[in-house]
C-alpha cells in the first residue's frame, strides 16, 4: 500500500498517533470518485479526524474540493468536529468549495441549515481572505451566492490588502455578474465586524471603478448602492478627490450630481477636490467645478491657497492659461491673493521655477509684480533666493559624486585583487539625479530671466552703483600689482597690431590668380578690398595706437607724479580694453577680405553682437563693480531668454520665409532653363 507523506502539527496529534495520520492514495482515490461504501470500508480503521493531507487538509477538505457530495454529507454528519478544522493556511472547507469546488447539496446543507457554518464563512485564512473573497477572485457566482445569502454583511469585510469582496469584484469588471449581485444586497455598512473592522478603513469599491475609469460601474453603484459614494480612503481622500486627481472626468462630473457635498470636503493635505485638479494639470475638470460652483475664492486649502496659487505652484499652465480666461469679478480676488506666508500665485510660480505658469501672469496687466511676502521678498527675489539655493545643492551634488569616483579609482590593485565584480549591481546603482537637477535647473533659468525682463524691482542709482572707495593706502598697494599686468598686456597688444601694420591681409589666392586679375580690377571686387582695407587699417592702427597710449599713461605717473598712479590705472585699463576691443575688429575685416566673393554676412553679425555686449562691459566695468551682478549675471538671462523666444517664434516664420523665397526663384528660373 502507497501512502503519502503527512505535515502535522505535533500540538494537535499525540506520538502515539503519528502512524494512524497517514491518508493513502487508495483512500485519497476513494474521496475523488465519491465511492462511499469503498470509503467507509477503509475509513472505518482509522481515525478521520487524524488524517490529514501535506497541507494540513482533512478527509472533508479534499471531499469538497473534489466535489464528491456523497462523502461529503457522511463526513459532516458522522464526524462533525472536521467542519471546523483550519488547515495550515488557514483555510476552511468554505474557502476549498469557494476556490475549487461548487454548491453541492451538501455544502448547501452545511451553509444554510447548520449553525457552525454561520461562524466559518466570516472566518479569514492567512490572506485575510474570508471564503466569499475567494469566490469572488475565483468567479465562483454559485458559491459567492450562497455565502452572501446567508451573511450579507460579509461582502464589505477587508483582507490583508484593505479589499472587501465588493471591491475585488469592482476590480474584477463585473465577471459573471457577482458584482450585480453583490450591489442587490440589503446589507448595510457593518461598522465592525466580530473578526476585524468594516469597509470605512479599507478601499472603496468607488475607488476601484474610478481607478478603472469605468463610469457603468460607477453609475450602477450610484443607483444601487448610493451611500458607497461617499466612502473615503485615508491617502487618496474621497471618490471624487480620486477622480479629480487622476483627471477621469466622466467620473468627476457623475460625482458632482450624485455627489456634490464631496466637493466641501478636504483630504489629509487640506485639498479640496479642485485644488487636486488644479495640481494634475487638468482643466476640463476645473471647467466643471466651475460650472457647478462659481465662487472659487471660496476654496481655499490648510495654507490658504486658492485654485490659482495651486496651480501656479504646480506648473499647470493650462489651468493657469483657463482661469486667466474667466469673468473679471471671478478672477480677481485670486489674481493677487496671499496665502499664510504673503505669497502671491506669482510669488509660487517664480519660486518653484515655472517658467510657462510665470510668463503667463506676467504678461497679465491684473497681476501685481512687486508685492512682497512675509520675508520681504517680491516674486524676482523669491526666485533669485531659490537659484542660490539650487545652485549650492548641484554644486554639493557634484562634489559628492567627485568624492565617490576619487575613492573608487583610488582602491588599491591588491586590494580588489580576487574579488568578483557584479555587473548587474553596478548597472542598477542608484546614479545621483543628475538629469533631474539640470532639468529644474533649465526652468529656472527662464523663469529668472522672465522675471528679470518683466518684474524686476527698480533699483535706485546708489543701489547699481554703490561707491565702494578703498583706502588710499590699500589702493596704492593694489595699484602697483595691476601696473605690470596691464603694461604686458598694453606691449602684447601693441606688438601684434604692429605686425598686422607691416603684414596687410591679402585676398584668397584665386581670386588674385592670374585668370581672374583682370576680371577683379575691372569689377567691384576692387573697390570692396579697398573700403575693407582702410576699416581694417583704422582698427588695426587705433589698436595700437591705444595700447601705446596706455603704456605710456603707467610709465609716465609712476616716475614723474606719483599720485596720479590710481587714476593712470583706471584710465589705462580702459584704453587696453578699447585696443582689444578694436583688434578683435581688425581680425574680422581681415578675415572678410579673404572671404571677397563668399558668403560671410555673419561676420558683421558677429560683430555687432560683439560691439553690444564688450563695449558696454568696458565701460561699466571701471564705474561699479556691480557688473558682475547686473551685466554679466542677468544679462546672461536675458539673453538666454531672447534665444528661446527666437528659437520658438522667429526663428521658423525666418525659415518658412526663407523656404517661400526659394519656391519662387524656382519658379523664376524653370522658363531659362527650358530654353
Amino acid at each position: 500500500m502507497s501512502s503519502v507523506a503527512i505535515n502535522i502539527d505535533e500540538n494537535s496529534i499525540p506520538r502515539d498517533h503519528m502512524a494512524n495520520a497517514m491518508i493513502d492514495s487508495q483512500l485519497h482515490e476513494c474521496v475523488r470518485q465519491d465511492n462511499t461504501a469503498a470509503f467507509k470500508s477503509r475509513v472505518e480503521q482509522r481515525l478521520p479526524e487524524k488524517l490529514v493531507t501535506p497541507c494540513g487538509n482533512t478527509l472533508l477538505h479534499v471531499a469538497v474540493s473534489y466535489g464528491s457530495d456523497n462523502i461529503t454529507s457522511y463526513l459532516a454528519e458522522t464526524f462533525p468536529s472536521l467542519i471546523t478544522i483550519q488547515n495550515s493556511q488557514k483555510d476552511t472547507i468554505l474557502h476549498l468549495a469557494a476556490r475549487e469546488g461548487q454548491a453541492t447539496h451538501a455544502i448547501r446543507s452545511l451553509v444554510e441549515l447548520n449553525p457552525i457554518t454561520k461562524k466559518l464563512i466570516m472566518k479569514k485564512n492567512t490572506k485575510g481572505n474570508t471564503p466569499l473573497h475567494d469566490a469572488v477572485i475565483a468567479d465562483n457566482r454559485e458559491v459567492a451566492g450562497l455565502l452572501v445569502s446567508r451573511d450579507p454583511e460579509v461582502a464589505y469585510y477587508n483582507n490583508n490588502n484593505g479589499k472587501s469582496p465588493l471591491y475585488l469584484a469592482v476590480e474584477n469588471g463585473n465577471k459573471n455578474g457577482i458584482l450585480d449581485d453583490l450591489l442587490n444586497l440589503r446589507a448595510s455598512f457593518p461598522i465592525k465586524s466580530e473578526d476585524g473592522d468594516a469597509l470605512p478603513k479599507g478601499k472603496s469599491p468607488v475607488h476601484g471603478a474610478i481607478k478603472q475609469r469605468n463610469r457603468d460601474i460607477l453609475e450602477k453603484i450610484g443607483k444601487k448602492k448610493p451611500e458607497l459614494l461617499r466612502l473615503t480612503e485615508e491617502e487618496l481622500g474621497n471618490s471624487l478627490h480620486y477622480a479629480s486627481s487622476i483627471g477621469f472626468l466622466e467620473g468627476v462630473r457623475f460625482l458632482l450630481k450624485k455627489f456634490p457635498d464631496g466637493a466641501y470636503e478636504t483630504n489629509l493635505e487640506g485639498d479640496y477636490p479642485i485644488h487636486l485638479a488644479c495640481k494634475s494639470h487638468y482643466a476640463d475638470a476645473v471647467k466643471e467645478f466651475l460650472a457647478k460652483f462659481p465662487y472659487p475664492k471660496e476654496f481655499l486649502n490648510k495654507k490658504g491657497q486658492n485654485i490659482l496659487h495651486v496651480a501656479a505652484k504646480y506648473g499647470n499652465s493650462s489651468v493657469v492659461r483657463y482661469i486667466l480666461k474667466q469673468d473679471q469679478k471671478l478672477v480677481a480676488p485670486l489674481l493677487n491673493a496671499i496665502d499664510e506666508d504673503g505669497n502671491t500665485p506669482l510669488h509660487l510660480a517664480a519660486r518653484y521655477g515655472r517658467c510657462t505658469a510665470t510668463f503667463l501672469l506676467v504678461r497679465d496687466n491684473r497681476v501685481e509684480h512687486f508685492i512682497v511676502n512675509n520675508r520681504n521678498w517680491t516674486p524676482y527675489e523669491c526666485a533669485e533666493d531659490f537659484s542660490k539655493i539650487f545652485e549650492e545643492e548641484y554644486i554639493e551634488t557634484r562634489a559628492e559624486e567627485r568624492k565617490q569616483f576619487d575613492s573608487k579609482n583610488s582602491t588599491r590593485a591588491p586590494e580588489i585583487k580576487g574579488k568578483e565584480v557584479d555587473s548587474n549591481k553596478m548597472d542598477t546603482e542608484q546614479a545621483p539625479p543628475k538629469d533631474e537637477i539640470w532639468i529644474g535647473y533649465f526652468d529656472l533659468v527662464i523663469t529668472f530671466s522672465i522675471l528679470f525682463v518683466n518684474a524686476r524691482p527698480k533699483e535706485s542709482l546708489k543701489e547699481v552703483f554703490p561707491v565702494t572707495r578703498l583706502p588710499m593706502s590699500r589702493a596704492r598697494e593694489e595699484t602697483k600689482s595691476m601696473i605690470g599686468n596691464v603694461l604686458v598686456v598694453a606691449v602684447l597688444v601693441a606688438g601684434v597690431t604692429f605686425a598686422g601694420v607691416i603684414q596687410l591681409p591679402q585676398l584668397r589666392d584665386n581670386n588674385s590668380s592670374s585668370d581672374h586679375r583682370h576680371e577683379f580690377n575691372n569689377s567691384t571686387h576692387y573697390r570692396s578690398y579697398e573700403n575693407l582695407l582702410h576699416h581694417y587699417l583704422f582698427f588695426d592702427v587705433g589698436a595700437l595706437s591705444l595700447s601705446l597710449m596706455a603704456a605710456l599713461f603707467l610709465l609716465l605717473p609712476s616716475v614723474k607724479y606719483p599720485k596720479f598712479q590710481i587714476s593712470a590705472v583706471g584710465f589705462s585699463n580702459i584704453m587696453v580694453c578699447l585696443a582689444i576691443f578694436m583688434m578683435f575688429g581688425a581680425f574680422l575685416f581681415s578675415v572678410k577680405i579673404a572671404l571677397i566673393g563668399g558668403c560671410h554676412g555673419w561676420l558683421f553679425t558677429f560683430f555687432i553682437t560683439g560691439v553690444a555686449v564688450v563695449f558696454p562691459s568696458i565701460i561699466l566695468l571701471f564705474v561699479s563693480q556691480v557688473l558682475l551682478k547686473v551685466h554679466l549675471h542677468h544679462f546672461y538671462y536675458g539673453l538666454f531668454f531672447l534665444f528661446i523666444y527666437s528659437s520658438c517664434w522667429w526663428l521658423p516664420n525666418k525659415l518658412s520665409d526663407l523656404k517661400r523665397k526659394l519656391s519662387d526663384l524656382d519658379l523664376k528660373r524653370k522658363p531659362s532653363d527650358l530654353k
